[in-house]
């Protein structure tokens, strides 16, 4: 039995463990009466706020119970936020405004009149700093200079710099701008990053090792090479010192890349490898880096349904944990490092599949793998569904995504992007994806839904019984890759794929067959068939010439250089070693598409599976 199949075990074993605590807590006295005084401290200790009309409100909301056994059993199997198993949140507070009673709405200056909860009498106060906000603004488009003007837009009014990035298929792929057939790709759906140099211009003016920085960088195939032109990048700004503070994520996920998006470009074996390398350096060096982003996004995007992209994240995860652990790096040590990226869409198991999925993490990391406490968490980034967003009547598409932002808040995620409306026809436009960015503000700080009280929406009857069927199926799902021999004998053995492109075609079918209702498109249609004019985002091609200059008199300027740098990266590949510090030493005089291109010398290319 692989470790998916230990996980499955210890997931039934845990609600057997929860059932029996119920009993105990029915049956034995002194265990009932130590369970209702903790019940009785933490309700006793939740600070009390008022909301701007003068509302009390509970910081934390708790379900009104006083049944030992309920108590148990909410203890146990569900957890206060921050607790195991995380069902309520990775953290104990998220969202929430700084804890304060306001006393008066009159400001004087920049002091307000207010009064600490609990405190006895008002006192004059600063306003209390803020948490940083969950929202991450994601952008990429024509060169690294045009992206940079477009992220400090985004930004422009945002305590915390949360940044992610697209590139452009030729990055992607590993490929420079100036090899044959791709001129006319350059900068189209993504940024051109070529070099070190692109990547200095593309986070020119952002302090990368500032505490309320963070980038994210949505890329696979030669995430390894890109990861080490931001270390560089960094450095060459802020000298070596910055590395260990630099904050943020890089995507890397292989396995849903093989499984789901294809923009892989080394043999699976040699890929992983290099991930691996990336991970142990990064964990080693750089604290505050999360090395991988394993991604059920373009899963879903793909066409899976929501249980499987659950499943095949997740089961990915723990692939990812054995790997890592058979290679000897201590499991405390990377666990904490690794993060997760979901879709969100408007079927009914977003209610809770963020929940359950970060209930799973933490059974299996704990019980399986032996993880402590910040190895068990769940850290999540996610993102409203593009496959939801629809041409026909588009401006339905902020009603989408607004569903979604809800359901991802309702899911505790630790960070979220919103979609834009125009994203059917285009890359976003400024107008739209300000909207979309607004769309956040207004769910988090104009309205009081997350604000004011941890917990607000979770736990009714409905949620608990979606819950409880998700659980199930995701477990069905690891039974079945166990079956094959666990998730990279499934992969080789195209199961995940095959399942993704069956759930797939049975969407569409479900959207022309009318019993997926789709409003402005199968249902409540205005009767004109007519698409808006929308303005498309292209690089023009003064811009695509620019960029093949800059990298040419780059590759001229070190071509002695990245002779050297090449072969001395080939020795440590071909050698088994940890080929990441030599992959820091290439970008420097390197450019992506030739240190792409001197390892599938070695290991050679990716084949799509038949």
């Amino acid at each position: 039995m692989s470790k998916l199949g230990a996980v499955v075990e210890a997931v039934e074993k845990h609600g057997r463990f929860v059932l029996e605590q119920v009993k105990r807590a029915r049956s034995d006295e002194k265990f009932a009466q130590a369970v209702t005084e903790r019940w009785n401290k933490v309700k006793a200790e939740i600070p009390i706020a008022k909301a701007p009309t003068g509302l009390p409100l509970p910081r934390l909301a708790l379900p009104e119970i006083d049944e030992p056994g309920e108590i148990a059993r909410y203890l146990f199997g569900d957890g206060l936020p921050g607790e195991f198993p995380y069902l309520n949140g990775a953290y104990r507070e998220m969202y929430l405004e700084p804890l304060r009673e306001i006393e008066s709405f009159e400001k004087k200056g920049e002091a307000v009149v207010a009064r600490v909860s609990r405190a006895k009498k008002p006192v004059r106060a600063t306003r209390p700093p803020l948490q940083e906000e969950p929202t991450r603004l994601f952008s990429g488009l024509m060169l690294a200079e045009d992206t940079n003007k477009r992220f400090h837009f985004l930004s422009a009014h945002q305590r915390s710099k949360r940044l992610s990035t697209a590139f452009d298929g030729p990055t992607l792929y590993g490929i420079d701008s100036d090899a044959d057939g791709v001129f006319g790709k350059i900068g189209e759906g993504g940024v051109a990053v070529d070099t070190v140099e692109d990547m200095v211009r593309l986070y020119d003016g952002f302090e990368l090792g500032a505490p309320n920085f963070s980038a994210s960088m949505t890329i696979s195939g030669p995430a390894p090479i890109i990861m080490a032109m931001y270390i560089a990048a960094a450095k060459r700004r802020f000298g070596a010192k910055v590395v260990p503070n630099l904050r943020g994520t890089i995507q890397a996920d292989i396995f849903k890349e093989v499984q789901a998006q294809n923009e892989t470009i080394f043999p699976t074996e040699a890929s992983l490898r290099f991930l691996c390398d990336m991970i142990e350096w990064t964990t080693a060096n750089m604290p505050r880096w999360y090395p991988v982003s394993i991604s059920g996004y373009h899963i879903g995007e793909a066409g899976s349904t929501p249980v499987q992209q659950a499943a095949y994240t997740l089961s990915n995860g723990f692939a990812y944990a054995e790997m890592l652990s058979a290679r000897g790096v201590p499991i405390d040590q990377f666990a904490p490092r690794l993060s997760f990226f979901l879709d969100c869409g408007l079927d009914v198991e977003y209610i809770a599949l963020s929940r359950v999925s970060r209930k799973i993490w933490a059974i299996g990391m704990r019980d399986v793998f032996g993880a402590n406490a910040r190895g068990q968490m769940f850290k999540l980034h996610t993102q409203t569904s593009g496959r939801s967003l629809i041409a026909a009547e588009f401006k339905n598409n902020l009603t989408r995504t607004a569903a979604e932002l809800m359901l991802a808040y309702m899911n505790g995620t630790n960070s979220c992007h919103s979609n834009s409306a125009d994203e059917p026809f285009t890359t976003p436009s400024e107008e739209w994806i300000r909207l979309a960015a607004h769309g956040q503000a207004i769910l988090l700080e104009e309205s009081g839904i997350f604000k004011h009280t941890m917990n607000m929406l979770s736990g009714s009857p409905g949620m608990k019984a979606v819950e409880r069927a998700v659980e199930k199926a995701i477990l069905g799902e690891f039974r079945e890759i166990e079956s094959l021999g666990g998730v990279l004998a499934a992969v080789e053995n195209r199961y995940q794929r095959s399942q993704i492109q069956n759930a797939a075609h049975r969407y569409e079918q479900q959207i022309y067959d009318g019993t997926r209702p789709i409003v402005g498109l199968n249902r409540y249609r205005n009767g004109a068939d007519e698409m808006p004019e929308i303005e498309l985002a292209r690089t023009p091609r003064a811009k695509q010439k620019l960029q093949v200059e800059r990298l040419e008199k780059f590759k001229k300027k070190n071509a002695e250089k990245s002779k050297h740098a090449l072969d001395k990266l080939s020795a440590v590949v071909e050698r088994g070693e940890n080929c990441f510090p030599a992959l820091l030493e290439a970008v420097e005089v390197c450019s992506l598409g030739q240190i792409t291109g001197r390892l599938q010398e070695i290991v050679g290319r990716f084949r799509p599976m038949v």
